[in-house]
């Protein structure tokens, strides 16, 4: 079994900038800049079979380079405890377009439909046993961030191991948009 998402890289300084809004957050776990990304579509646990069915409908998806441009922060939360705070994309029609292509080729593949409705984001903590008054003034010193515009010219299949320390990502295939695909061993 291989646990796999798609997602969108992000630019080193822009990792690197997200990584100077941490802040004194309780019960706030906070991703490595390494890890930070966009996702499209969380695959799950597949076989070996799935995994290469996910691969073949992924390198089938077209599409040229488009801008992306971060914008704002807030967290996921349910009855009161958050789970996760994220800093948000602007709105954007050819991002919303091209996850449906991705959403599109899994189901494609052969994976269930997604079930929850797609909202673009980059994880910057995730949190546990944290109130939404513990997160509010993380949320309101920083609700007007705002990023320079990144160009996208690619999206990866990453497999993702779980550890002790958080997760660790494995770049797979990077499929460029309007090229060829690369495998890890090109």
């Amino acid at each position: 079994m291989i646990r796999l998402f798609v997602a969108f890289d992000l630019p080193a300084d822009l990792r690197l900038r997200l990584t100077g809004l941490r802040g004194q957050v309780p019960g706030a776990r906070w991703v490595p800049a390494e890890n930070m990304h966009l996702t499209l579509r969380f695959v799950g646990e597949v076989t070996e079979s799935v995994a290469e069915d996910v691969h073949d409908a992924l390198a089938r998806v077209a599409g040229d380079p488009f801008e992306i441009q971060l914008f704002g922060v807030g967290q996921f939360d349910s009855r009161g405890q958050v789970h996760a705070l994220w800093a948000g994309v602007a709105r954007n029609e050819v991002l919303t377009r091209f996850q449906t292509r991705i959403e599109a080729a899994c189901q494609c593949a052969g994976l269930a439909p997604e079930s929850r409705h797609f909202h673009p984001h980059v994880t910057l903590a995730r949190c546990r046993d944290t109130r939404l008054a513990r997160v509010a003034p993380f949320v309101a010193v920083h609700a007007g961030f705002q990023a320079a515009p990144f160009q996208v010219d690619s999206f990866v299949l990453y497999s993702s191991a779980l550890g002790r320390s958080g997760p660790s990502y494995i770049s797979e295939v990077v499929y460029p948009l309007g090229a060829s695909v690369t495998t890890d061993q090109d």
